[in-house]
């Protein structure tokens, strides 16, 4: 298999959230936020699409101070408020350097490492420099879908350094 990155416009998103705080909870209590999530929208009547996932904090952070993000993508054009746990955000267009992967083929972790020293050596040229958070995209609920979960995206926004 291979896998490349690309450069590309990211969208901007409207995002239904919820939050976890702490070390880090394991899989179970991500999934159980992403249902809750998923209840909430459907509870609404919204249109629902893409499945994010935002780690806050790296290997240097405290576990007690790190923060996961859970979100779907809310579609439509009215305005939707949040409730019950669940905090509407937007996730701005930005440029953001992507990998489209199947986890089942080639581990995340070989992802992630490589797509870290893509970014570093974006920033050793001179041309972009990370300028938020990493984030996991699926095209919908990768539990409940092995072509969703094989094409599990990671995107990493960036900022241009040369004009």
């Amino acid at each position: 298999m291979t896998v490349d990155f690309v450069i590309r416009k990211a969208p901007e998103y409207k995002v239904a959230t919820r939050t976890l705080t702490g070390a880090w909870p394991g899989d179970k209590a991500v999934r159980a936020e992403f249902d809750k999530v998923h209840a909430w929208a459907k509870e609404k009547g919204v249109r629902t699409g893409k499945w994010f996932f935002r780690e806050f904090g790296d290997d240097e952070t405290p576990g007690a101070e790190m923060r996961f993000e859970i979100g779907v993508e809310v579609r439509g054009t009215g305005p939707v408020r949040g409730g019950k746990g669940t905090v509407m955000r937007t996730l701005p267009s930005s440029t953001a350097a992507t990998v489209t992967f199947d986890p089942d083929k080639i581990s995340p972790r070989v992802i992630y490492h490589a797509l870290a020293d893509y970014v570093r050596h974006l920033e050793k040229a001179g041309e972009y420099k990370e300028a938020g958070p990493y984030r996991e995209v699926y095209l919908g609920n990768p539990w409940a879908s092995k072509q969703v979960w094989a094409q599990t995206q990671i995107q990493v926004p960036l900022k241009r350094l040369k004009p």
